[in-house]
């Protein structure tokens, strides 16, 4: 990859109170995206991944509950209206970075839809040089931290969003805090 592919060239951070608004950073996330976008996803057990993915496809306007993809690894949301499909990929399970993904053909779906992967960091990068990183943090032992998302856990987080590649110059991450 070349130089640019490495750079992050935006970064934007901010907390997130509980759930309800981490729901309203994805859709308003979802305003930003486009087809052919790839966002990176990484955060511990109960950070918030499933519920951010469930914002943008609210924002994207696609169909079928957006719900963890852990078993069955991705999950495509086509569009309602005009919008693009959302692919929404688990990574956890698979230890075998972007070799294990291949059978996914996450490369073919990338360039007419938002793809979005939990667990992504170190295993999909090849996939675009232009990626938006998403960490979602909790604050060490915060109550709830480690259980899983949609039981009712609300700590608060802090969500850092890094663009790389020229896709994400100039794009206003910070107007989502």
């Amino acid at each position: 990859m070349g130089q640019l592919s490495e750079t992050p060239v935006t970064t934007a951070s901010f907390t997130v109170g509980d759930a309800e608004l981490m729901r309203e950073a994805g859709r308003r996330l979802a305003a930003l995206l486009r087809a052919g976008d790839l966002v990176l996803l990484t955060g511990p057990l109960g950070a918030g991944k499933t519920t951010l993915t469930r914002g943008i496809g609210e924002g994207l306007g696609v169909r079928g509950a957006v719900t963890s993809p852990t078993f069955v690894i991705a999950r495509v949301h086509p569009p309602l209206g005009g919008g693009p499909p959302l692919v929404h990929v688990d990574a956890y399970r698979l230890a075998g970075g972007l070799d294990e993904m291949e059978d996914l053909d996450l490369d073919a779906e990338l360039p007419e839809s938002v793809v979005v992967v939990e667990w992504g960091e170190g295993r999909v990068e090849e996939l675009s040089d232009e990626r938006l990183h998403v960490v979602i943090r909790r604050p060490e032992g915060a109550e709830g931290a480690g259980e899983a998302e949609d039981e009712g856990t609300d700590a608060a987080r802090e969500v850092t969003l890094t663009g790389v590649g020229a896709r994400w110059q100039g794009v206003g991450l910070r107007l989502l805090g």
